[in-house]
């Protein structure tokens, strides 16, 4: 998935790229808001980091003329503004959540993830089509999956697990998070289940299961899909 960081301040910069490139994301960033623009306007990318204060174009200019050109990628505005009205003002420009300098990074990670789920992008890529990754092959709307061409038995979570994996893709999901999202309130299993059905999904679908690509373990934190 590809994050694009618009942000002045150099120090910045380097902290927020070696922290979202060790996640999994690949990372783009621009020093300027006109250079920003120029990159979010060309190119695509599944997420925008916009600072609000600078140079040549400021952020909120910047998010109303990607708004006005139809650009609907999530935009995340960081500011070192704390008044309400400036919240606000980026809002009502198009931005989708605001984050107020100093911030810790684990919270802007936290809100990149939130953004990224509900970003329709997403779904869009796989629930409608079909998504490939290594040897493995899925159609989604037979819901069925292949590997090598033969095809591989899933059971309907295991399906749900990997299909919401997929859709979030390069995003850490803690257990708790796995469960209320593919298994439901209702349903009430232990965090153990994930693990299971992880362990699962890993023996029939990574060429080493023990060393898995693409269902990784992020320790202390959960797990993320990687391609």
């Amino acid at each position: 998935m590809k994050i694009l960081l618009v942000e002045d301040e150099k120090g910045l910069i380097i902290t927020l790229t070696d922290r979202l490139t060790s996640e999994g994301f690949d990372v783009t960033s621009a020093v300027d808001g006109r250079q920003g623009f120029d990159l979010a306007s060309t190119e695509s990318f599944d997420l925008i980091i916009l600072d609000v204060m600078l140079p040549k174009k400021n952020g909120y200019d910047v998010c109303r003329d990607l708004r006005q050109k139809g650009i609907s990628t999530p935009i995340l505005m960081l500011t070192a503004k704390g008044e309400t009205i400036d919240k606000v003002l980026g809002l009502k420009l198009g931005a989708d959540d605001y984050l107020t300098k100093p911030f810790e990074v684990i919270e802007l990670l936290a809100r990149v993830e939130a953004l990224l789920r509900r970003s329709p992008a997403q779904s869009e890529t796989t629930v409608n089509g079909a998504f490939r990754f290594g040897e493995i092959g899925i159609d989604f709307k037979k819901a069925e999956v292949t590997r090598s061409n033969s095809p591989v038995d899933l059971s309907a979570m295991e399906f749900r697990l990997l299909q919401f994996f997929i859709e979030n893709r390069g995003t850490v999901h803690s257990r708790d998070d796995l469960l209320d999202a593919v298994w439901g309130y209702d349903a009430m299993p232990t965090t153990r289940t994930v693990d299971v059905h992880v362990a699962w999904l890993r023996q029939k679908l990574e060429e080493n299961p023990r060393h898995p690509q693409f269902i990784q373990t992020v320790h202390g934190m959960g797990y993320k899909f990687v391609v």
